[in-house]
């Protein structure tokens, strides 16, 4: 079926926002699977998987408020995890969907964790890309230091050399798949320029963040669905000893990790979907 982009509207502490979304699927699917991005990527980051499991899911792959075709918000302080929280929450109510199962990659992953622990959660399977209950400093000054900077492009081609400088730990991708995240991520600018299809004003929070470890074991220790966490062998954002311990406490999760990679592995080879997909579908 072919994909179809939608919107609705959320409701945060200064007004209501339009959260952009793609579905893939039959939409009268009762398997429905929320798809989350990292924290300056869009939706789009999931078309190949999206595509590879359209036949089993109604697919969902939302641009979170601040990205993609997502409203910006006016407020920059709102840009908080309890406002996505809320806004997939609303999401959920829009698609009339009971029961749901979650593929999220960094902060997508994040999310998930969060809607996960929570009484009477709707999450039944849930797969966290990269990402877990302690999140070293080392990658939150990385992050940090490119977050919020304006950069334009006088050409896609330009920007796509900057993405696969700026991204190349997110694995091999093909030369299609490099133009389709460029594409993706790029918004024009009224002088014909290019830049990150994301607001600037989403940096605000770490201006004021202390930035050192940042622990949700609490949150994971509350975790009860079936859960698979998928980490880059050379990620900076989930270290192996963390990835390790997931796997010993809260959902005591699977683990599989991909060599070669690092943060975050883009879940758009053939491998990788056919890890995820094999593993959702499983009794």
């Amino acid at each position: 079926m072919a994909m179809q982009s939608r919107d609705y509207r959320a409701l945060g502490p200064h007004g209501f926002h339009r959260v952009h979304y793609t579905e893939w699927g039959d939409p009268a699917n009762p398997k429905v699977l929320i798809c989350v991005h990292g924290l300056t990527r869009t939706g789009r980051d999931f078309d190949f998987l999206a595509a590879a499991l359209e036949q089993d899911y109604r697919v969902i792959c939302p641009d979170v408020v601040g990205r993609g075709h997502s409203d910006w918000l006016a407020d920059k302080s709102d840009y908080t995890y309890p406002l996505y929280v809320n806004d997939l929450a609303m999401l959920l109510a829009r698609i009339d969907a009971e029961r749901i199962d979650w593929v999220g990659t960094s902060m997508g992953g994040l999310i998930g964790i969060f809607m996960a622990s929570y009484p009477g959660t709707p999450i039944h399977k849930m797969v966290i890309n990269d990402i877990g209950p302690r999140i070293p400093v080392a990658g939150l000054q990385r992050v940090a230091t490119y977050v919020g900077q304006l950069v334009t492009y006088d050409s896609i081609e330009r920007m796509e050399r900057f993405m696969r400088t700026i991204a190349a730990p997110f694995g091999n991708l093909s030369d299609a798949q490099w133009r389709h995240m460029t594409i993706h991520s790029s918004r024009q600018l009224e002088d014909g320029r290019y830049a990150m299809a994301y607001d600037p004003g989403i940096a605000e929070n770490f201006k004021t963040l202390d930035l050192k470890d940042i622990d949700l074991w609490p949150f994971w220790d509350r975790i009860h669905c079936p859960t698979l966490v998928l980490r880059g062998a050379f990620s900076d954002v989930l270290d192996h000893a963390d990835a390790v311990a997931m796997t010993e406490r809260g959902p005591k999760a699977k683990l599989i990790e991909f060599p070669g990679m690092g943060h975050a592995p883009a879940l758009m080879a053939d491998d990788q979907i056919a890890v995820v997909r094999d593993w959702l579908l499983a009794d």
